[in-house]
């Protein structure tokens, strides 16, 4: 009697703890694109771009779509967006040409903002600290950072190259280094200064860059497949790098660095019990509870990133938490959005 007793309260424990992991709900599926940028500016507004020139909005929470085709871009690959309101977001064309574009009418009309026609020019991912104030990285050319910002709500965009006479305070890249489009969150600008922006690369060597220097980043690394990926940031204070191989995404070894920044350097740290896998990126929920997901899956933390769970195997490429609001919605391949359902 005894026995079953604690058998029923074992039960009854594990049953609870299910019950409170939250859970994945597809909202969109089926059509044959590649979904990367991703920006939740509500609770209800949600825009998300991919390949194929295509570009979804929500107005209502993610219950209907409106899917768009940017004229003239058809085969342009969108792997960032940033939105401000129903109305107003930018996107993020990699190469081919390199170009960002803007709407003000919720994607009726796109106004080509910046372009570059370089052999080479690829851009990777994009952050704003505030409406005015974004910055865009891309691969090198020569052996710099290429970077690209603006400080007119994205309406011009300007090239920050010493021999324009602009301030570049980055450090160079190594051979085999660049950056990742794989979900627009491998920088973070810290403030309205450009200068006060972290971002992290990959490759054949994987660096992180933060107040002018470049740290050696120790994650997985040595082939152009390998490196970070993805990098959060809580309060300016501490952050969580995330990556690994995308062409072995099973592999967990080496795939996250705990990151607390302090005035002139990094400190670097291991988690005790890493994500399950390659993952293209990491968000913040609160200061302890974080997301991560990549093709192998989804993993949670509720200690600041020191122990990972596996919640779903289901892929995803995006993750996203709204900027005023709650909710947080995942995007993929297959045309695949979702949204993390609480308990």
């Amino acid at each position: 009697m005894l026995r079953i007793k604690l058998l029923a309260c074992l039960l009854v424990m594990l049953t609870q703890a299910n019950a409170q992991q939250p859970t994945i709900k597809i909202l969109e599926s089926g059509k044959k694109i590649s979904i990367r940028g991703l920006s939740i500016v509500n609770d209800n507004i949600i825009w998300a771009s991919g390949s194929g020139g295509s570009v979804a909005r929500s107005i209502n929470g993610g219950n209907t779509f409106t899917w768009m085709k940017v004229p003239g871009y058809e085969k342009t690959d969108f792997r960032d967006i940033e939105a401000f309101d129903a109305n107003t977001a930018i996107i993020m064309g990699i190469t081919e040409p390199a170009v960002i574009l803007k709407t003000k009418d919720g994607g009726l009309n796109w106004k080509k903002v910046f372009v570059d026609t370089t052999k080479g020019a690829f851009l990777d991912a994009m952050d704003f600290a505030d409406e005015n104030h974004g910055m865009v990285i891309g691969d090198p050319l020569s052996k710099s950072c290429y970077i690209v910002t603006t400080s007119t709500k994205g309406d011009s965009w300007l090239i920050m190259d010493a021999s324009l006479g602009n301030t570049k305070p980055f450090a160079d890249m190594k051979e085999g280094e660049a950056f990742f489009a794989s979900s627009g969150t491998n920088i973070k600008m810290l403030d309205l200064s450009f200068s006060h922006a972290v971002f992290a690369s990959g490759g054949k060597k994987s660096g992180l860059f933060f107040n002018g220097h470049r740290d050696s980043l120790p994650i997985m690394q040595g082939k152009q497949s390998t490196g970070a990926n993805s990098i959060a940031v809580y309060k300016n204070k501490k952050g969580v790098i995330v990556g690994g191989d995308f062409t072995k995404d099973t592999i967990s070894n080496n795939n996250c660095v705990l990151v607390s920044f302090q005035k002139d350097n990094v400190k670097m740290s291991f988690p005790k019990t890493p994500p399950h896998g390659y993952r293209s990126c990491v968000i913040y929920l609160d200061e302890k509870k974080l997301l991560t997901c990549g093709t192998s899956g989804i993993d949670v933390s509720k200690d600041g990133g020191i122990s990972w769970q596996l919640m779903s195997k289901e892929s995803f490429h995006v993750c996203q938490k709204a900027k005023k609001g709650k909710a947080v919605f995942l995007a993929g391949g297959n045309g695949r959005i979702a949204k993390l359902i609480y308990p």
